[in-house]
């Protein structure tokens, strides 16, 4: 096919408005312009991570409210007995962590302590680097975790291997791959196609030319062929998201957070049975090295009210047993406080996992807050297990390439 035949046709489509998205559109909008891939199962098990960046206190997170030495190390910013809400004689959550105390009496939250790595690195960006490569002995990492596991499920099911990212301009390095493409969505409307402003009839004939466009490729030989049925499949995909807000009903008043938004439009993709496996969201601010208390509360309420209307939304809608969450931070803070009423880059912290299958509660080994290594908790649990267990128990992908190794899986999936 000559190229000017091609550029044509490409201006064409340009000046219609067909390829005038905000963004690379996924390759789960495309798909279908591709070879068969196979049918995207209904039942297909979700992995939502949110990445808690910054460095989350976990001691301020999961309060070790029974051991004298945290009131000791935390004159100042520290919780009594009294203030944080009570999970057992040991442990109680942050007083803001409302939403995720009920979800742990109800049997469906885990709490993972103690998780880290050997020979800690207290740089955000090496630090954040380990945890999304899951390499923790490679200066440079060249891809992560979940584009490794995204890799997998090609070669074995191409129809599965979608991923993706809401809220930032940036692909995180977890979903980096050399195989397998992972947009970045900030909004909805990213995937939207321009019909142009102004009147409706105005836009609507713009949709109409789109259309004809699209149609009159399929006699232009292959390479337009391909164009046509990439263009068709993006119209009704972009179609199909717009619509998606509109026919999506839900009882549960979300909180009007950056959090709950982005976990709000996973709940409303997961009812549209749109096929991406796996989801990366990040709430920031958790570097916390000065007057904490304030800071450290907001986000604590952010997380805790998005992740309880998410399950809400999903146990409305019968899809929480499709649904895992896990968060994740690149360290925790120091044991001590500072002199300015903050915490300092630390080690060893905590997370929270949502699944619905497995044992909620704790796992993991608490660390001792007395035996430190240079003021910081050492690492009872690998974070390295954490993954191993959504990969094999959950996603029933095989861990041990993805991860360098064998690490043992814990209970909580």
């Amino acid at each position: 096919m000559p190229s000017s035949t091609r550029r044509d046709f490409l201006r064409q489509l340009g000046a219609a408005g067909i390829v005038s998205l905000g963004a690379m559109p996924p390759r789960f909008m495309t798909r279908a312009a591709e070879a068969a891939t196979g049918p995207v199962p209904r039942d297909q098990r979700v992995l939502v991570m949110i990445q808690m960046a910054g460095g989350n206190d976990g001691l301020n997170t999961l309060v070790p409210i029974g051991d004298p030495a945290y009131e000791k190390a935390r004159p100042g910013i520290g919780f009594r007995k009294g203030q944080a809400l009570r999970l057992n004689e040991q442990f109680g959550l942050h007083p803001n962590l409302t939403g995720l105390r009920e979800l742990f009496d109800e049997g469906k939250l885990s709490i993972v302590q103690g998780v880290g790595y050997p020979n800690p690195d207290r740089s955000h960006f090496r630090s954040m680097d380990i945890w999304q490569s899951a390499e923790p002995d490679r200066a440079e990492p060249r891809d992560g975790w979940l584009g490794r596991a995204l890799e997998w499920q090609f070669d074995q099911q191409p129809a599965l291997a979608e991923g993706l990212t809401l809220g930032t301009d940036k692909l995180p390095l977890a979903f980096v791959s050399s195989r397998v493409n992972v947009p970045t969505l900030r909004r909805v409307e990213d995937f939207q196609l321009a019909d142009g402003s102004g009147p409706a009839a105005n836009r609507t004939l713009t949709r109409t030319a789109q259309k004809r466009l699209a149609g009159e490729a399929a006699s232009s030989g292959s390479e337009l062929d391909f164009l046509r049925r990439a263009t068709t499949t993006a119209l009704t995909s972009a179609e199909r998201l717009k619509s998606m807000s509109s026919s999506y009903k839900t009882t549960v008043n979300y909180p009007g957070t950056a959090l709950a938004n982005r976990l709000k439009l996973i709940a409303q993709m997961v009812t549209a049975d749109f096929p991406a496996r796996m989801y990366f969201v990040s709430l920031d601010g958790f570097d916390t090295h000065s007057q904490q208390q304030s800071g450290h509360a907001a986000l604590m309420a952010e997380l805790s009210g998005a992740i309880r209307a998410f399950e809400q939304d999903l146990t409305e809608h019968k899809l929480n047993d499709r649904v895992a969450l896990a968060t994740f931070s690149e360290f925790g803070r120091r044991v001590a406080e500072n002199g300015s009423l903050g915490t300092d880059h630390g080690a060893a912290s905590m997370l929270f996992a949502m699944t619905p299958t497995g044992k909620a509660g704790f796992h993991g080994k608490p660390p001792s807050l007395t035996d430190l290594t240079d003021g910081d908790l050492k690492f009872t649990t690998d974070f390295r297990s954490v993954y191993a267990t959504l990969l094999e128990k959950w996603l029933e992908i095989p861990s041990e390439g993805i991860l360098g190794g064998k690490f043992e899986t814990l209970g909580f999936a």
